[in-house]
């Protein structure tokens, strides 16, 4: 089961959030949902000066800040692994100082001072769906969206990594049963997430320079509210 799929077979008409948006390779999909109206946010210059070219004309609303559990500033790290910036590891949360102290591969950490803005602070009405890929800052996302996620009960995908972040892949989903959505994981079939072992499934290295990685290595959470999840047990991968 991929992002899409899920977000395409439960999708109802509103607002679809794309928190950490890139370059658009789920954005622009999204924005051909029937009645979607999508919302990007994308605090990297550089990915958010293509994701600007790659919604031109569509209907999407982008927004250049990092979201977190409050309103202010915040240091946006992306590492390089042999001269060559590693984009997608941008992370607000994650010490690549620390990891580049371990691995020499990592040869350069390029910082943005970003705008960090709370979800809750938008005010969003009708809010149906959310993909979170913030890579190891998920909690304060969410927590700075609690309201909103409580209030709308949307649809959630989330991608969480011990990699990023030692801890969250228990602390992540515990704190979205909080708001009210029950969550799951895709691994030849639905499981909850109780049943996810992180030692079995998830054995990666923090480093952007390491790439190898567990089999299977199952990153990507699916969180609805379960009035919804005959819905969703009725999508195959």
């Amino acid at each position: 089961m991929d992002e899409l799929t899920f977000h395409r077979g439960l999708f109802r008409p509103g607002i679809l959030l794309d928190i950490g948006a890139h370059d658009g390779l789920l954005t622009v999909p999204f924005a051909a949902l029937p009645g979607a109206r999508v919302v990007a946010f994308e605090p990297l210059p550089t990915a958010m000066a293509r994701l600007r070219q790659a919604v031109a004309g569509l209907d999407v609303v982008l927004h250049p800040c990092a979201l977190g559990a409050e309103d202010g500033r915040i240091s946006l790290d992306v590492p390089s692994v042999g001269g060559v910036m590693q984009e997608q590891w941008a992370s607000t949360a994650k010490d690549y100082t620390a990891i580049q102290r371990d691995d020499a591969r990592v040869d350069r950490i390029t910082r943005h001072d970003v705008a960090l803005r709370r979800l809750d602070g938008f005010a969003f009405r009708d809010m149906t769906a959310i993909k979170l890929d913030v890579e190891g800052a998920e909690e304060e996302v969410i927590r700075g969206g609690a309201t909103s996620i409580r209030t709308w009960r949307p649809v959630v995908t989330v991608e969480i990594e011990e990699r990023h972040r030692r801890g969250s892949t228990l602390e992540v989903p515990a704190l979205l049963a909080e708001l009210g959505l029950s969550g799951f994981f895709w691994l030849d079939g639905w499981h909850p997430v109780a049943e996810f072992d992180a030692n079995r499934m998830q054995v990666a290295s923090p480093s952007p320079a390491e790439f190898s990685a567990s089999d299977p290595y199952v990153f990507i959470f699916y969180f609805v509210p379960p009035e919804r999840m005959p819905e969703m047990f009725a999508l195959s991968g």
